[in-house]
């Protein structure tokens, strides 16, 4: 099938807020060397791309404008140098930007397979935050079964992701979230305990529920607020796996003894200014320990809501409103039927 001339693709009129997201009529891009041509199905929404239509989010030298960092539809064309890929292939992938399009394209290096049994609205939840999770917790910080890991956030498409694949591991969790009905819904994926942050402290919480040891690992969206009681709340050798700044960049009067006495690690990674050839060894470790578990009844993505390519704008308003559990996923016309 000859692809089209033009496409829709959400384009930003200028940075603020979800109203500058408009549906453009644009030229269908030419797969550069490397690159695969997706025919989008469905493409995931994540919190880097508010930053980003806010202006918040500097983009690397190779990223596409194009807001969209996680697509999943079939293979329309391949660049120069591309192997393994037939036209039709149906793939899900980590773009460098360009998701939220008809066509968008995408490092071969970053494309993964279908799921077995899963459609276009299930893999397109999977790439952005399953790389993120698995390359920060199991990877960097290298959790392993039998530890214990405190996930901030846990109702959002991080911790959700961090939920499930903990749970699949062997890794025991705690997990926060804001409202009975994200502490009920965390519970169900597996988190031991859930703690209504409005309500309890976290680090109090945990010092009772290990006897005071503290966790192996903690997954932290929130930054600035939570960092000293992160540390407190860290077992000798812990680590400190830092993703976002929910709650500040700047914490003032830490007390940074407690890493030296205990041993700590803190770290931290946004996955977008990573290399191709770094991103690829992801996608190929996912590929090989993850993807084989992914299924019916096994790890599943939790999808919150999903809403047509034209209606961005609704999905960024949800997202900012935090009552979504799980992931947001926008359809791109009708093939992403579940």
């Amino acid at each position: 099938m000859p692809l089209p001339v033009e496409m829709t693709s959400i384009e930003m009129s200028a940075f603020g807020d979800a109203d500058v997201l408009v549906p453009t009529r644009v030229p269908v891009p030419t797969p550069r060397s490397g690159d695969v041509l997706v025919r989008v199905a469905a493409a995931g929404v994540n919190r880097p791309d508010i930053l980003q239509r806010q202006g918040k989010y500097p983009l690397p030298p190779d990223a596409l404008p194009t807001l969209g960092l996680e697509v999943a539809g079939d293979v329309a064309a391949l660049g120069e140098g591309v192997a393994g890929f037939s036209i039709g292939d149906r793939v899900c992938g980590l773009t460098n930007g360009g998701g939220y399009a008809e066509y968008c394209p995408v490092p071969a290096g970053q494309l993964l397979p279908w799921p077995s049994g899963f459609d276009a609205i299930q893999s397109a939840a999977l790439p952005e935050t399953f790389f993120t999770v698995w390359a920060n917790l199991f990877q960097a910080a290298n959790v392993r079964a039998g530890e214990t890991v405190l996930i901030h956030g846990g109702a959002s498409g991080i911790g959700t992701t961090a939920l499930l694949l903990c749970r699949a591991f062997g890794v025991r969790t705690l997990a926060t979230a804001g409202s009975a009905e994200k502490c009920e819904a965390i519970r169900r994926l597996g988190a031991e305990i859930a703690v209504n942050y409005r309500e309890q402290d976290f680090a109090e919480v945990v010092r009772s529920a290990t006897n005071g040891r503290g966790v192996d690992a903690i997954l932290d969206i929130v930054g600035a607020d939570y960092f000293q009681r992160n540390l407190a709340s860290l077992a000798p050798g812990g680590r400190l796996i830092l993703l976002a700044f929910l709650g500040g960049t700047v914490a003032e009067k830490i007390d940074l003894r407690p890493i030296l006495l205990r041993h700590l690690i803190v770290t931290g990674s946004t996955m977008r200014p990573r290399s191709a050839a770094e991103k690829a060894a992801i996608a190929r470790d996912l590929r090989e320990q993850v993807w084989p578990r992914l299924g019916l009844g096994r790890i599943e993505p939790v999808i919150h809501a999903v809403l047509p390519l034209e209606r961005a704008a609704e999905a960024h308003r949800l997202m900012e409103s935090n009552q979504h559990i799980g992931k947001i996923v926008l359809k791109v016309g009708g093939a992403a039927s579940r």
